[in-house]
């Protein structure tokens, strides 16, 4: 899949490991986690893939989160995203826009 980031403290945590805003610092954990579900989602070709990872707890949400996704970086986070298909019928791919990294239980 293609990745945008919507959030510019996602990109931050990715690429440098820590985000410049205090709103948004994590434990070494969870930004490890957070890289390796990066990649995952990188690597997956569509989003049916991410059922075959039980781990991430791949979902489609509803109610007042309808039309976004999410998966599992750990029992505490989740990160939020929405996919899009583009392309012609022969080529088409999935682009994930990265929305945000969350406290589930919050």
């Amino acid at each position: 899949m293609k990745i945008e980031f919507e959030q510019e403290y996602l990109r931050e945590l990715f690429e440098e490991g820590k985000a410049s805003g205090k709103k948004h610092r994590y434990q070494p954990q969870v930004i490890k986690q957070y890289r390796k579900v990066f990649d995952l989602l990188y690597d997956a070709p569509n989003t049916e893939y991410l059922y075959l990872h039980k781990s991430l707890h791949y979902e489609k949400k509803e109610g007042n989160l309808a039309g976004t996704e999410a998966v599992y970086v750990n029992m505490q986070y989740r990160l939020e995203f929405r996919s899009r298909l583009e392309g012609t019928e022969s080529n088409v791919i999935t682009i994930c826009s990265l929305l945000d990294l969350s406290n589930h239980f919050k």
